[in-house]
């Protein structure tokens, strides 16, 4: 079986390179940026498999490949690129990767964090700008952190935060526990929380999750945080809730459309601070991931 990469930009061929061993299947390497759907048949004709970073992977071209039979994609947000059942439905199985960046991912989590209850972008900004803003910071010791959802990167945002003296509450789908945290019924996480930080998995069912009612119950002058998916949050009530002050600060990596369009409206507002989907990126995260699709690359090659 042959494979390809189709899409390794930003130094990921070279993490591939430097994480292949003698053993590993053939795989092809494109490192082209933006790959047109219409494209994708003649790109994939003749491989088996294929490692994806961030291309977008619509049904009704993945038809035309007739030769693919899997997709091993880089991370554990495939929907939010491609339809994983209507694929399986063509005979081609999406394979995701977890757990390869939960620490890289809970350490920016917990940045945006600080930055946000700091206001460091807005000071950075405006000294850059010849002016000399002082802003007003918010203590985190000894204020609730609310967690959405607990995974794995979940878990470590609880433990650096209970390191520094804050009180851990979450919610989850399914029913979990965890030492030194409580876990609570949904509006019972939103409306104690001082920090409410995103760490669902995106699917039909969690599509717009933080929507205007459930923003409604935050407790007045949040701060939110979300490293996980930007489609979990309605955009639009969340702009509002910043306009009117009823989230004290949004700190992002994630967003509806990326990259961020220029002149987006959360560009202009001075309570957001701004990271480019790029929680996961430490080399030692980015070494895990790419071992990780290569295992995977080994073993649908041998089944």
């Amino acid at each position: 079986m042959k494979g390809l990469f189709i899409d390794a930009v930003d130094a990921l061929a070279d993490v591939y390179r430097a994480n292949r061993h003698p053993g590993d299947p053939q795989i092809d390497v494109n490192e082209q940026e933006d790959i047109a759907p219409e494209a994708l048949p003649g790109l994939l004709a003749g491989y088996h498999f294929m490692l994806n970073d961030h291309t977008t992977l619509p049904t009704e071209a993945m038809a035309r490949c007739r030769d693919l039979r899997h997709v091993i994609f880089l991370g554990t947000g495939a929907r939010s690129y491609m339809n994983p059942e209507e694929l399986a439905g063509l005979g081609i199985t999406v394979h995701t990767i977890k757990g390869y960046g939960d620490i890289a991912v809970a350490e920016h989590a917990i940045a945006l964090m600080w930055a946000a209850a700091r206001g460091l972008a807005r000071m950075d900004r405006d000294l850059r700008a010849s002016t000399w803003t002082r802003t007003e910071g918010v203590q985190l010791h000894g204020k609730t952190l609310g967690l959405v959802g607990f995974g794995g990167i979940a878990e470590q945002v609880a433990r650096i935060a209970m390191g520094s003296g804050m009180k851990v509450v979450a919610w989850n789908r399914t029913p979990k526990t965890h030492p030194g945290i409580e876990f609570l019924e949904l509006d019972a996480v939103l409306a104690a929380s001082h920090v409410l930080s995103m760490h669902l998995l995106l699917t039909d069912e969690t599509r717009g999750f933080l929507d205007a009612a459930r923003l409604a119950r935050l407790r007045l002058r949040v701060i939110l945080v979300n490293t996980a998916r930007g489609a979990l949050i309605n955009e639009a009530a969340l702009v509002a809730s910043l306009r009117s002050g009823a989230i004290f600060h949004a700190a992002l990596d994630v967003y509806d459309t990326e990259p961020l369009p220029p002149g987006h409206v959360l560009t202009a507002l001075e309570n957001v601070t701004l990271s480019a989907h790029s929680a996961f990126r430490t080399p030692e995260a980015s070494d895990t991931l790419l071992r990780r699709a290569l295992d995977i690359a080994c073993a649908v090659v041998k089944a």
